[in-house]
């Protein structure tokens, strides 16, 4: 019987919850608010219902993209969305240009513990990943909570195929 090739290793990396800088964020909203002052033309301002996550890259060249690992503990919606690599957030506000699209949104319904999503731009939105996983080691995340679940309720990583 003949065998099949070498199985390709695969790398499981978490996406975490950056507490530190969605709390600086948290504060730039806070900051504007207090002294009366609008958003710089194009800022993206951190909304209660968004978080901001980091993938580090453990290994950033001969990647391939698998999947996306997503379980939500109940039913509701994310929507994950990545930032460029323009974005230095020690240095500089998120601007909605360094938004990238597409996002991949993730949910579970009532009554149900399958996860669902939009495949093609999932698929796609993963696909970028191994591309910029060679020029970066960490990439920032904006994750919006919809439907009643919070960052408790998350658990997402990326699987990746080492070449």
């Amino acid at each position: 019987m003949a065998e099949d090739g070498p199985q390709q290793q695969q790398l499981d990396m978490p996406l975490v919850l950056d507490q530190d800088l969605t709390k600086q964020m948290r504060l730039r909203v806070e900051s504007l608010k207090q002294r009366g002052e609008k958003r710089q033309d194009g800022e993206k301002l951190l909304r209660p219902a968004e978080s901001v996550y980091r993938l580090n890259f453990i290994q950033q060249q001969k990647l391939q993209f698998e999947r996306w690992n997503v379980v939500l503990d109940k039913p509701g919606k994310v929507t994950i969305t990545g930032t460029s690599q323009n974005w230095t957030p020690d240095l500089t506000n998120l601007m909605t240009r360094q938004l990238l699209d597409p996002a991949a949104v993730f949910w579970r319904k009532e009554d149900s513990d399958a996860m669902d999503w939009n495949e093609a731009d999932a698929l796609e939105f993963g696909e970028r990943l191994s591309d910029l996983a060679k020029i970066r080691k960490v990439m920032y995340f904006l994750i919006t909570f919809g439907e009643g679940v919070e960052p408790a309720d998350l658990k997402a990583s990326v699987v990746f195929n080492q070449l």
